[in-house]
């Protein structure tokens, strides 16, 4: 089979995205959008990117602010663990983006991908990138079945792209095929009339595109409940800062209270203070489903919460940030944040 690099390119000068990220070849800038778009879609990221871009425009911006200021920014893209490696990776710079492949990938949450994807696009290093879309596209256009999340599906698709990455060209080839996977050889219904890669594909001739590529692990959800209590306490409410080994690590949300069903909680230094439900949202996250539900409550200001609450004025919410199942909620009850 003839190699693809070329249909691509002539396809990538036509059909090219106009994005942000590609009219420059600073490596900061580009590590911050390739960092940004792992787990995020291109429309959501673009608005993060460019908040990112003019907050912290210089790798010692990133690593002067302080992780609050980080997260906050961050707020609603989710996957929290890239925003605390982001902000890691910035302060171990010490000002300076490296400029070798090593490098790049000794960053705190960089893998072979992004730094394959940074070290091409910034420096023109010869490093295939394989992603999602990369993945689809090879395994479509050469017919393979090997599972892509297995160890040897990934062997044999990492040494598959290098053979089809024009070295002379990386940067303009990877960012081609991951346009192309995301825009004509799409997960469902892939635009295969007027494909340049039509006459070649084993999946296009066979009829497997719905078929390729193939997986052997399924993702096991498991079900949570999770009870948010806004306290008022006359012009004040309170958060709590979530700890590590869980979801939303560092990120603050109201009082919360877990249980193994949807029946209420019952918490004791309420003291019979009578708990309103105002709204429950069905929260979707990669290993996770979380049913929140969230309830008011009115309290005296003799009243005392336990000392792990964080008692703020209700104008300040805004200055915090929370996780997007929070922010959905306090939505419901028509909260400022």
């Amino acid at each position: 089979m003839k190699k693809i690099s070329a249909p691509l390119l002539e396809w990538y000068s036509m059909y090219k995205r106009d994005l942000p990220w590609r009219r420059t070849k600073d490596p900061y800038l580009i590590w911050l959008s390739e960092i940004i778009l792992q787990q995020t879609r291109v429309a959501q990221g673009t608005e993060y990117y460019l908040r990112f871009a003019k907050t912290f425009p210089t790798p010692s911006s990133l690593a002067s602010a302080t992780e609050d200021e980080v997260l906050k920014l961050w707020q609603g893209l989710g996957y929290y663990s890239r925003a605390r490696n982001l902000h890691a990776a910035a302060k171990s710079m010490k000002g300076k983006f490296p400029r070798t492949y090593e490098g790049v990938r000794a960053l705190k949450g960089v893998g072979d991908y992004t730094a394959a994807a940074i070290c091409s696009i910034a420096y023109n290093m010869p490093y295939a990138v394989v992603d999602g879309n990369v993945y689809r596209v090879l395994s479509r256009v050469f017919g393979i079945d090997t599972p892509i999340d297995s160890n040897d599906g990934k062997k044999q698709f990492s040494a598959l792209a290098q053979t089809q990455l024009d070295k002379k060209n990386a940067s303009e080839y990877n960012q081609a095929i991951m346009d192309f996977g995301a825009t004509v050889c799409t997960p469902q219904c892939p635009q295969c009339k007027g494909c340049p890669l039509a006459k070649q594909c084993v999946a296009r001739r066979k009829n497997r595109t719905e078929e390729l590529p193939v997986k052997e692990k399924k993702t096991k959800l498991s079900t949570r409940y999770f009870h948010y209590i806004y306290v008022e306490q006359g012009n004040c409410i309170y958060l709590h800062k979530r700890g590590g080994g869980d979801i939303w690590q560092n990120l603050y949300e109201l009082p919360l209270f877990e249980t193994s069903t949807e029946k209420r909680p019952k918490v004791a230094w309420l003291k019979g203070a009578e708990l309103t439900p105002m709204g429950t949202l069905k929260h979707v996250l990669s290993h996770q489903i979380i049913y929140g539900t969230i309830y008011k409550v009115k309290l005296p200001h003799s009243a005392k919460l336990p000392t792990e609450f964080i008692k703020i004025k209700k104008g300040d919410l805004k200055k915090y940030a929370i996780p997007r199942l929070v922010q959905k909620l306090l939505e419901k009850i028509k909260t400022e944040i």
